[in-house]
């Protein structure tokens, strides 16, 4: 869904974003626009546009004010997809933030910029749709054929596919709750500053005194 209608505020500072997919490759044209543009604090990342745990750009979304604006050159070096897109923007503005684009007609600053991102919000909706329907048709068009989609283990309930699947759910979301920890483990601290937590990634043994 296209983020809420909000009232829009003058924005304060501004904070770039600026990333590259390999070391080889450098941040700095981006970073001499970002700075030209005005940003007076520029993130810079080395990761994949289809990773979204990206641990900097965690952190500035974290850490971003209200009244201030997160600045990228073009969209694809904050988001590979329109879903992932909307879900970073309506974060900022959960926390009163901005987005803006340099090169896209994306400033969620201005009645302009708004619009255009409630038509993205409209075409990822769309998108969505389209793939479920088209889902739809042809699980329907392989049953007529006599074909059944899915696994074909948990379909028979043997044990050792069901393990299995739960097993790679477990591991898919221990590496979500690990990509997230610069996020809530400062706020568990905070909450219970008498536990030893250690910081423990899979692995790695837990820090002295840390029960598991």
């Amino acid at each position: 869904m296209p983020p809420k209608a909000r009232k829009i505020a003058a924005a304060g500072r501004l904070i770039g974003y600026a990333r590259v997919s390999t070391q080889e490759q450098g941040t700095d044209p981006q970073t001499d626009e970002l700075r030209a543009a005005g940003c007076i604090t520029v993130h810079e990342e080395h990761a994949s546009g289809a990773d979204r745990s990206r641990p900097v750009l965690a952190r500035l979304l974290r850490d971003i004010a209200a009244g201030e604006t997160l600045v990228v050159v073009r969209l694809d070096r904050l988001a590979r997809s329109v879903s992932h897109l909307l879900a970073v923007i309506e974060q900022l503005a959960a926390q009163g933030a901005f987005f803006r684009s340099l090169r896209d007609p994306i400033d969620t600053t201005t009645p302009q910029g708004m619009f255009s991102l409630q038509v993205l919000g409209a075409v990822a909706q769309l998108e969505r749709a389209l793939i479920a329907e088209r889902t739809k048709a042809g699980l329907l068009a392989a049953r007529k054929r006599g074909r059944v989609g899915g696994n074909p283990g948990l379909r028979a309930g043997d044990p050792a596919a069901i393990r299995k699947i739960q097993a790679q759910r477990n591991a898919t979301w221990l590496n979500g709750v690990l990509a997230q920890l610069d996020t809530w483990l400062p706020m568990v601290r905070r909450m219970r500053p008498a536990q030893p937590w250690g910081v423990c990634r899979t692995g790695a043994e837990p820090a002295a005194g840390h029960k598991a």
